[in-house]
């Protein structure tokens, strides 16, 4: 075939042309945001992981947590997620510029956790979840020691028995740091004004028959 070398390196061409094209201009793009101060508030956002969350966030990796949860709320008229109360608003590519490994995950077996530091009011409830489990969730008990009462000054303690509490880990504790951290109420200006849903249009009546 005398045209073989041409149709390889014109195969090669639209391969490469598409690669760039969607990976490195997408990763160039999201690369570029950085955080949106916000005069009204005197504050940049979204802020800082804080480095126990940071940990956090790898243990949240580790155990598989994206395998039943996802990272992202939906907009209005794409699912029912700001109904649900998993979020205030939909989930932009800005609120994930500090996280390192983003955890958006696939399928929901349980709620989306884009939000749930709002929903979850202290570190003790997170402890208690994670400790039960729930009818959808296994419990994640090897995350919690057994030791003597009061041998852990401070300890928040999830259960006790003859002498004995069940207190967090230092994994447990990087965990419930970043599930409490995960909180994304503010609206950035250009991304509210991009992404605002318009109103659909009513439908217009039919035009009358002419006499």
């Amino acid at each position: 075939m005398k045209n073989g070398p041409i149709f390889f390196l014109s195969l090669l061409a639209a391969l490469t042309f598409s690669w760039v094209g969607l990976a490195l201009a997408s990763h160039r793009q999201l690369d570029s945001l950085v955080p949106y101060y916000d005069p009204a508030e005197a504050k940049a956002f979204p802020e800082p992981m804080p480095g126990i969350a940071a940990r956090g966030q790898l243990v949240y990796q580790d155990l598989g947590c994206a395998s039943c949860h996802t990272q992202q709320v939906r907009r209005a008229d794409m699912g029912n997620d700001i109904d649900r109360k998993w979020g205030t608003r939909q989930s932009w590519a800005r609120d994930y510029i500090y996280q390192n490994r983003v955890q958006l995950g696939l399928v929901r077996v349980g709620p989306d956790l884009a939000n749930v530091g709002a929903r979850l009011k202290s570190a003790t409830e997170v402890y208690q979840l994670l400790y039960k489990g729930t009818a959808t969730m296994p419990a994640f008990a090897f995350l919690f020691s057994d030791s003597p009462l009061g041998a852990q000054t401070g300890a928040i303690a999830v259960g006790q028995s003859e002498g004995h509490q069940v207190v967090p880990t230092r994994r447990a504790m990087e965990l419930a740091a970043y599930l409490l951290s995960l909180n994304s109420p503010h609206a950035y200006g250009p991304e509210a004004a991009h992404n605002a849903v318009k109103p659909a249009e009513a439908p217009k009546s039919a035009e009358e028959p002419k006499k």
